[in-house]
């Protein structure tokens, strides 16, 4: 760069003409191309950082996909356990309020029956023969069972191919005694 420098001052002064409006005269052709052979490695060199940077931006506008992706679901499954855990909260209150409120009146908490046995003693409690409607209104009354028509049926026909249960003109009998 020096040389260049020299060269051109010395090019400056000696084309000074006699108007005062400097001439510039052709650079020599061994500095023309050392210059043009710099700006082309700079040229170069800016070209590969640009790149460099171009890449840079494309991995990093990946991941900031990625990280959205990742806020979206880890606010959506928060959101879900939160709800979750105050259902939770909710209902060992409220069973710990009928607990409380089950102690208050000096009862003993009603016994858990499952249905296939409580499907057995409705039929007991009548010998005449019990119909489906008739089993599910003596299990809530008696037992407090709110049973689905369906899980009723499944009992009854368990029931009846263990032996336990007769069908007779639409009516379930204990079986008869030989």
């Amino acid at each position: 760069m020096r040389d260049s420098a020299c060269i051109n001052s010395q090019t400056v002064r000696n084309s000074r003409s006699q108007s005062g409006y400097v001439r510039v005269r052709e650079v020599p052709r061994k500095v023309h191309m050392a210059i043009l052979d710099k700006v082309g490695q700079e040229k170069q060199r800016v070209s590969e950082r640009l790149a460099r940077l171009d890449m840079e931006r494309a991995r990093l506008s990946q991941e900031l996909g990625e990280l959205e992706i990742a806020d979206r679901l880890l606010t959506e499954f928060g959101r879900r356990g939160m709800r979750t855990e105050k259902r939770r909260r909710a209902s060992l209150a409220s069973t710990a309020t009928a607990r409380r409120a089950s102690a208050a009146r000096g009862g003993t908490q009603m016994g858990t029956v499952a249905v296939l046995d409580a499907v057995l003693k409705a039929v007991e409690a009548r010998p005449q023969g019990a119909t489906a409607s008739e089993i599910l209104a003596y299990i809530l009354q008696e037992f407090g069972l709110t049973v689905r028509p369906t899980h009723l049926g499944m009992a009854l026909q368990r029931h009846r191919r263990a032996g336990r249960l007769q069908l007779r003109d639409q009516r379930w009998y204990l079986p008869r005694s030989a």
